[in-house]
């Protein structure tokens, strides 16, 4: 059932051709259920919302989507929407005539327009602003749209399919995206399990990943062995499928398991487990309040980072007041504002999987 078009650009979890169907899906029951949905309205024109952890391959399946639309040859076309700044995110959907504004010398299609026919892909719909917002569900309403600058309607047949790692229902309790955008982007809902929900799939899945690396760095790596396996199929996973590919990736290149396995056996030491003292008493509720310590701290590095230090809304994620976050943040040692300090140290955490980690 592999579609003969699947293309050879990379994907969202950094693969240089597309997966086969099997591995896309794996053999867990959850990702089963996803199967069976998507193969029943991929045919159809109806939109998509993917939601799921940074890393679980959301990108892949909006891919794996549009190849068994009834526009498979049609452009996939992808937006990614944290990348761009608001000013600019309209233009690059819609467009610009000439004219439109100093240094507009010629019109420019937008992506919505480049993807008539085919599919326009929105990846991280939660970062549009509530203005864009509006005038998106006004082009997903009825399919039309105007160039910036410009006073021609123009039409465009395009299956939107979104994505965001965010629950856009708690987007719209917190009033930062719209109700009715959401029912109208949400006609299918898929939401992809994390990697550790997932561990029968992780033997295929770094087979897969060790032959994508052997070709692509031209080198003949061994076999991952059954001890290093294991510590796979145990590991957490905060960074998903991606994190799983960069750890292969390694394997391949350093030619040896030994720095990997290290590196596994340290992160489930240091975030699994608090540091005890080697020698005499272990006070416990000394030991255990330091720990929930280290954790709140880096939990809430991690959410402001993924928040671009946006304060009030990582007190929204966190489910804690705006004044008790500033608390916190004292309380912890870190700064008011991001710096290229705290970036180097957010970067850090995200390397070791920190990141990831879902506040409920």
């Amino acid at each position: 059932m592999d579609s003969p078009n699947a293309p050879n650009s990379s994907s969202a979890v950094g693969l240089d051709s597309f997966p086969p169907q099997q591995l896309i899906f794996g053999r867990s029951p959850a990702m089963q259920i996803i199967r069976h949905k998507i193969d029943s309205v991929a045919p159809t024109n109806v939109p998509v919302l993917i939601q799921g952890d940074n890393g679980t391959g959301k990108g892949i399946l909006a891919r794996y989507v549009h190849l068994r639309s009834a526009t498979p040859s049609g452009p996939f076309v992808k937006v990614n929407c944290a990348a761009i700044p608001g000013t600019l995110l309209e233009m690059e959907l819609f467009g610009y005539e000439k004219g439109a504004f100093t240094g507009a010398h010629s019109p420019k299609p937008g992506r919505a327009e480049v993807a008539s026919g085919g599919t326009l892909f929105l990846d991280g719909i939660d970062e549009i602003g509530l203005g864009l917002q509006a005038k998106l569900l006004q082009f997903l309403q009825d399919r039309q749209f105007s160039r910036l600058g410009g006073t021609e309607d123009i039409t465009v047949q395009t299956r939107i399919i979104c994505a965001t790692h965010r629950p856009l229902e708690r987007e719209i309790a917190a009033g930062r995206f719209r109700q009715d955008l959401y029912y109208r982007i949400n006609v299918v809902n898929v939401n992809l399990p994390p990697l550790r929900a997932r561990s029968e799939d992780i033997a295929d899945l770094t087979a897969y990943f060790l032959e994508l690396h052997r070709e692509r760095h031209n080198c003949m790596a061994r076999t991952l062995s059954a001890p290093l396996l294991r510590l796979l199929q145990k590991h957490a996973w905060p960074g998903n499928i991606r994190e799983l590919e960069n750890l292969v990736e390694r394997c391949v290149i350093l030619r040896s398991e030994d720095a990997v396995s290290a590196e596994l056996l340290h992160w489930d030491r240091t975030h699994l487990t608090p540091d005890l003292p080697a020698h005499g008493p272990i006070h416990l509720k000394k030991v255990t309040r330091q720990a929930v310590h280290d954790l709140e701290r880096k939990i809430i590095l991690s959410v402001l980072e993924a928040n671009r230090w946006n304060r009030k809304r990582a007190a929204s994620e966190l489910k804690i007041s705006y004044r008790a976050l500033l608390y916190k943040i004292r309380q912890a040692g870190l700064p008011g504002k991001r710096s290229p300090k705290v970036a180097h140290a957010a970067k850090a955490i995200t390397a070791t999987g920190t990141a990831a980690l879902t506040v409920k």
